[in-house]
């Protein structure tokens, strides 16, 4: 039996590039998101079997529900990646761009987590997969939420692989993916970036680090040195940038 991945947020950027990488590798998969219409669109290029399902991260009961679906409709499935997010920048703080950050990143994640969780506990096996963000190491006042959202995200996952290591579930996996500054719909607008990878060169870092069974991973690599600076500049200085 072939292998099976659920990708949610897979109607744009990097979920979207990382659809078509997983086809690629004949994987079968289960693709869901707002915009349902770019999800027939893609489903038209992939060269594997695929399922689509319409999911809004904003609505958690209704989206635990689809997942049921999903995986059902799939007969089972090996990995499960939580690729939605939302963010914007905020420098006036904004409650309903806060918001936003905080129902789908946090709550919408951990919805998604809790349901990927209690599945792969009852298979004995399987592979979460979180999109975090270098945002995650240090906040930042542009966009205070959406940082803290993503550390969460992190968090979360470090706390998901000590359950699994603690009862014994060696079959289990958990991988904290942490991109940098990619381009994709969300970023196009950003005139601070530096060092931004195409959402294919993301993908495909992705899948390997996803094969490979990581617990964490920088996208792209060189994003590594960027966290190593960030954690270490002390307050006085980081606070200027």
């Amino acid at each position: 039996m072939g292998k099976k991945v659920i990708i949610i947020g897979a109607s744009s950027g990097i979920g979207k590039e990382l659809a078509r990488v997983f086809s690629a590798h004949d994987f079968t998969v289960g693709l869901t998101a707002r915009r349902v219409e770019l999800l027939q669109e893609l489903q038209k290029d992939l060269p594997s079997s695929s399922f689509i399902k319409y999911m809004d991260l904003n609505d958690t009961a209704s989206s635990i529900k689809v997942l049921h679906e999903l995986i059902k409709e799939m007969g089972e499935v090996d990995i499960i990646v939580i690729n939605a997010g939302a963010g914007k920048d905020n420098p006036v703080l904004e409650w309903e761009k806060e918001k936003l950050s905080i129902d789908v990143n946090v709550s919408g994640f951990t919805s998604m987590a809790v349901t990927a969780t209690n599945y792969f506990i009852e298979r004995k096996k399987g592979h979460i997969v979180g999109i975090s963000s270098v945002a995650a190491i240090r906040p930042f006042r542009l966009c205070p939420a959406y940082g803290a959202s993503k550390a969460f995200i992190s968090f979360y996952l470090r706390g998901l692989r000590n359950k699994f290591v603690k009862h014994g579930f060696k079959d289990i996996y958990v991988t904290d993916i942490k991109p940098g500054f990619v381009a994709t719909d969300m970023t196009k607008n950003n005139d601070r970036m530096f060092w931004v990878a195409t959402a294919e060169k993301a993908a495909n870092q992705i899948y390997d680090a996803i094969i490979a069974k990581k617990k964490e991973v920088f996208i792209t690599r060189r994003w590594r040195i960027a966290a190593f600076i960030m954690r270490i500049l002390p307050d006085f200085i980081y606070n200027r940038i």
